[in-house]
């Protein structure tokens, strides 16, 4: 034979006492009120057997005096596990008449189980099992699946209500000693189990009402705080909102003043290429002017050559005494020369810029021809520029060819030369001079383009940048139009559960209010039973009439007897009807005793 273990022996005790308490406390709960006080002998056997329960397998802690071995110190740990039994605990450690842990543990465990939340403390510490190892050995009953069942058992203690008084009460030196007669069975107990069924379900159609109305308060709860929230998120989106708009108004003002701004600078642009424009009319007059007063002069020096020509014919014999003249006058023309030379190098200068001129010319009027309709004005201009700069390099090329043949009439006349020439130093000066304003202006048209660039990829920035506003405002429009349909759709189902939880409430106050009727009636029922009882009925033969409406009894009009008081009516006098839990019919009650009526079928059977 194989030796069982004693601590598997002591938990399946524990476990079987604990059922048998726990069975017997709700049943007697049941039959005598679910209101249940101290000194009710089967709620304090329940407290004893809980006590050994949790003092199965704990260690044994040392201290200075003696050892300590309480349960106190798991239970201590429930208010670091479990948030809301930090209530208990503190009222428990604020008792003024408990000196022992062993009698807060017994303080802890009724005011657990006046909370109806002794079997959700004591989940948490079984889950724990690594926290109770501290307290607890391996083989104790709250470290194996015993604990888990007692555990299980103790829901079934939330149909039971307890007023317990614990401030007044000796709880320190309290004898935990279990009475094992209160668990045998007798014939009267026997005897009212059927009517301890029909209690125990009704009492468990009201635990269910109850929870489903529970179930339903949570939802609606939870339910408000959703629409709390969307509103305030709806109310946030609508502020955010009316920032948008006012930031797209402030933005579209600010466009408008730009537009503004740059119509007033493509006003004053052109007022800038009119003065311009007139400008450079009035140098083409001086210029032609000027050219008449040239075409005069070289008229009248190639008239003078003439005459010199003939005057040379006449000079040719002083040419001996004038070689010396020669000699100094060939030096002067080198010098001449130089100075043709360096001209030319500053003609080939001028040159290479007015090719500048051109190259910046067409690259101005490739830029032009983008932009808008109002910059093809200064594009004509650009072009009458171009055309006046070909004309004054024609210009040029006429007054070198003009110049060299000055210079072959130079060597014959000298001070015409030196006249001529400084003529000529004066015009070209006075010609570089307008050059160099024809660049000033060219500048500053280039500055005044680039500026109006600069100008008009700004406003297409702020275009861009007002596109994605607007489409980003209209992405959250279209959010809030959502989020307002939810909140609508959501109403619906409040309202839709508000209903539901008003007809509960309705079919529940109606229930209440059939009970309490019920009730009533069979305490009355009771007391007619009681005042009644010794009456005799009547014989069957001697009631031939009713006593109500004194009809005689036919096969129309039936024969009901009372049970208590011994009265006999016809049915259509005992027309009160009472519905009882037990019964699927309504039974017909006695209109003096408000006792059940049978019907009589012979006088020997009642």
């Amino acid at each position: 034979m194989a030796v069982k273990d004693p601590t598997a022996v002591e938990r399946a005790n524990l476990l079987n006492m604990a059922k048998l308490s726990i069975k017997g406390l709700i049943e007697s709960a049941l039959s005598f009120g679910r209101t249940l006080d101290s000194d009710y002998p089967p709620l304090q056997q329940f407290f004893v057997v809980m006590e050994h329960c949790l003092k199965h397998g704990l260690k044994v802690r040392k201290s200075f005096l003696s050892y300590n071995k309480t349960i106190w110190g798991p239970l201590e740990l429930v208010e670091k596990l479990y948030p809301e039994a930090e209530e208990i605990a503190a009222s428990v450690r604020d008792l003024p008449g408990l000196k022992t842990p062993l009698g807060r543990a017994r303080a802890w465990l009724r005011l657990a189980l006046m909370q109806k939340k002794m079997a959700d403390y004591l989940r948490c510490l079984i889950i724990q099992r690594d926290l109770l190892s501290e307290f607890y050995e391996y083989h104790a009953l709250m470290m194996e699946e015993e604990g888990a069942v007692i555990v299980g058992l103790l829901v079934g203690l939330n149909v039971i209500d307890a007023n317990l008084c614990v401030k007044g009460e000796d709880l320190d030196s309290q004898v935990g000693v279990i009475d094992f007669s209160m668990y045998l069975k007798s014939d009267e107990d026997i005897g009212g189990k059927e009517r301890n069924v029909q209690i125990a379900a009704i009492l468990d159609q009201k635990n269910y009402v109850e929870e489903l109305n529970r179930q339903l308060n949570s939802t609606v709860s939870s339910l408000h705080a959703r629409v709390d929230s969307l509103e305030k998120s709806n109310t946030k989106l609508i502020e955010e909102l009316a920032i948008a708009k006012n930031n797209i108004i402030k933005l579209q003002e600010e466009n408008h003043q730009l537009r503004s701004e740059n119509t007033l600078i493509l006003m004053k642009t052109q007022h800038h290429l009119e003065v311009t424009k007139v400008d450079v009319e009035a140098e083409l007059q001086t210029y032609k002017h000027s050219r008449q007063g040239l075409d005069e002069m070289y008229n009248e020096a190639r008239r003078q050559l003439r005459e010199e020509s003939q005057l040379r014919q006449d000079m040719e014999n002083e040419l001996v005494v004038q070689v010396s003249m020669k000699h100094e006058i060939e030096l002067a023309m080198k010098l001449l020369e130089k100075d043709i030379h360096e001209k030319q190098d500053t003609l080939i200068g001028l040159r290479q810029q007015l090719d500048e001129v051109k190259a910046i010319n067409m690259e101005m009027y490739q830029k032009l021809q983008v932009s808008e309709d109002a910059m093809k004005e200064k594009n004509e201009i650009i072009g009458r520029l171009e055309d006046k700069t070909n004309q004054i390099n024609a210009t040029m090329k006429q007054l070198e060819q003009r110049l060299q043949q000055a210079e072959k009439a130079q060597v014959e006349a000298e001070n015409e030369d030196e006249k001529l020439k400084q003529e000529y130093v004066n015009k070209s000066e006075s010609l570089q001079k307008e050059f160099s304003q024809k660049e000033k202006q060219l500048l500053q048209l280039e500055t005044d383009l680039k500026i109006e660039k600069e100008w008009r990829q700004t406003l297409e920035d702020d275009l861009q940048k007002e596109k994605e506003t607007v489409s980003h405002l209209r992405i959250e429009t279209q959010e809030i139009i959502n989020l307002k349909k939810e909140f609508l759709k959501l109403q619906e189902k409040n309202r839709q559960l508000k209903r539901i939880c008003q007809d509960q409430e309705a079919a529940l106050q109606e229930l209440a209010s059939k009970l309490s009727e019920s009730k009533l009636k069979i305490e009355d029922i009771k007391e007619a039973n009681k005042a009644l009882q010794g009456q005799v009925w009547l014989k069957d033969k001697e009631a031939t009439h009713c006593k109500l409406c004194e009809k005689e009894f036919s096969l129309s009009k039936r024969k009901h007897h009372c049970r208590n008081c011994g009265e006999i009516f016809c049915n259509a006098c005992s027309d009160n009807e009472l519905p009882l839990p037990s019964s699927p019919k309504p039974v017909r009650v006695c209109d003096s005793c408000h006792a059940i009526l049978i019907q009589r079928c012979s006088s020997n059977v009642p």
